[in-house]
């Protein structure tokens, strides 16, 4: 099995660096914000932290490619970066302190390419989380000073707890009426949005989260931090790992039960 021990310090040293630009202009008053052609907010923060871990990641890594959010792609071969800068930059720009920095490191294989690595930082509420394929998932502030990670054992449905981050997105797929009543089944619902869900399934405060509509980056860190906490990552087609356009993961145990609500079978 490859040894990914490098890509992972080289890893926590990008977002280290992200952390430090983010931080500095969170809240700041003349934070320039502009609107991007699919109507989404993007920040002056957003596209230096994304400029700042590609340098970086062609000094350290110039044979690898990259693929980031603000700036499209770069680069080929069988390694490739993905970047989302500031994912949750709506919440970035009005205050909130729900929004990470997420760095993934994607490997081809017989399979196709597979997430190997992945980071989700998020500084304002100063949480990290970490995996690398083979050798477990992890929160804490540093690789010398964490926790292991391991999703729920919850069985049922109705003992479950199901996190997601809006209603339109499953109104305009048809399927409303499947989350509704997935909604009514669980024990709990709340919607934390962006990466949080998922970075909580790892931890296994919660048990099952999915959202129908989402990009390579928005996934690719959280799917290798959910799997390597020993839980899935699907698209709700039930394809493995962050390929599909949609997520839904879970602890294992509730995932088929997740895609007989959810999945795109029930459309």
């Amino acid at each position: 099995m490859p040894d990914y021990h490098d890509d992972l310090r080289l890893g926590h040293v990008l977002a280290d660096a992200a952390d430090a630009a983010t931080m500095e202009r969170f809240k700041a008053l003349d934070l320039k914000v502009e609107t991007k052609p699919d109507m989404t907010p993007v920040s002056e923060a957003d596209k230096s932290a994304e400029e700042l871990i590609r340098g970086q990641l062609q000094r350290a890594r110039p044979r690898d490619a990259v693929l980031g959010e603000e700036f499209g792609s770069e680069g080929a071969g069988p390694r490739r970066w993905i970047i989302d800068p500031i994912d949750g930059t709506k919440n970035y720009v009005r205050g909130v302190p729900v929004w990470a920095t997420l760095i993934a490191l994607m490997e081809r294989g017989e399979g196709g390419d597979r997430p190997v690595v992945g980071i989700v930082s998020a500084p304002a509420l100063n949480r990290r989380w970490w995996a690398a394929e083979g050798l477990g998932a992890f929160t804490g502030r540093s690789l010398t000073s964490a926790s292991r990670l391991r999703v729920s054992q919850v069985g049922r449905i109705q003992d479950s707890s199901f996190a997601y981050s809006s209603l339109t997105g499953w109104e305009e797929r048809g399927q409303l009426p499947g989350f509704l009543d997935l909604s009514r089944d669980c024990w709990r619902t709340r919607a934390y949005g962006d990466f949080w869900p998922y970075m909580m399934v790892a931890e296994g405060s919660v048990d099952i989260c999915a959202e129908p509509e989402l990009s390579l980056w928005d996934m690719a860190a959280c799917a290798v931090v959910v799997q390597e906490a020993g839980g899935r990552f699907t698209g709700l087609d039930g394809r493995p790992g962050p390929h599909s356009g949609n997520a839904a993961a879970s602890n294992g145990l509730l995932h088929e039960d997740l895609l007989t609500y959810l999945g795109d079978a029930r459309r």
